[in-house]
């Protein structure tokens, strides 16, 4: 315990560092974390893409900076922020558990740069931007997802099993029924289903099949991108 006490206080007094550095501090804690706010934009997958989520990372970063500098010496001042932390709440629900890991990401280069070890800071954000790049990239640990939703009708004798699984096994690497539900009084059955398209698939040649197999009746095959349970 004593050598935590002795450590923390060997920092808190710590030269306070001249308005020039502070401001090349700033600057350079400002251009990473442009760098990290890019590419948390470029990396995005989702579709509730916030412009104030993102400048607010810019601003997390930068800030962050500026309030390790000043508590650099001050003890004083270092507990009392560290006090009016503690009363802060994030306001914005994040969207995807990648958003508070980039909000760690802007403040631990924040705090980097705070703590005047600028060569570090520039190393490993870059490393780890590369490393995050790459993973989104090559869609790392991505879930299997349905290529197409299919809604068909048949009518109510017909058995959808005999007609529609020789299909799957021909057209398809997964197909996952969602919902089974009757239709215009009984007389028809409405399916639903989850598809997984083999590679060179032509929809065409599936409609084609697909429309006989139901007699005809109302087929809709839609682009989706919904994740299929395996």
């Amino acid at each position: 315990m004593d050598e935590i006490l002795t450590s923390i206080d060997e920092y808190l007094n710590t030269d306070m560092p001249q308005p020039l550095e502070v401001l090349g501090a700033m600057l350079l804690s400002f251009a990473l974390n442009l760098f990290i706010a890019q590419l948390y934009r470029s990396t995005y997958k989702g579709t509730r893409y916030s412009q104030d989520f993102v400048q607010t990372l810019i601003m997390i970063g930068t800030i962050t900076t500026i309030l390790i500098m000043v508590v650099s010496g001050n003890s004083g001042i270092a507990f009392g922020m560290f006090a009016a932390f503690s009363m802060i709440r994030f306001r914005r629900n994040l969207g995807q558990a990648r958003d508070l890991g980039f909000v760690f990401y802007a403040m631990a280069t924040g705090m980097v740069v705070g703590a005047r070890l600028y060569e570090m800071a520039l190393i490993v954000t870059l490393l780890v931007g590369a490393l995050l790049y790459f993973i989104s990239r090559s869609d790392a640990f991505s879930p299997r997802k349905a290529s197409h939703l299919l809604t068909l009708r048949m009518t109510s004798d017909m058995s959808f099993e005999e007609r529609l699984n020789p299909l799957w096994g021909e057209f398809t690497d997964q197909a996952e029924l969602l919902s089974v539900r009757s239709a215009q009084a009984g007389m028809m059955t409405e399916l639903r289903y989850g598809l997984q398209l083999k590679t060179g698939v032509k929809v065409s040649d599936l409609m084609e099949r697909l429309q006989i197999a139901c007699g005809n009746n109302r087929v809709v095959l839609t682009p989706t991108g919904n994740e299929l349970d395996v």
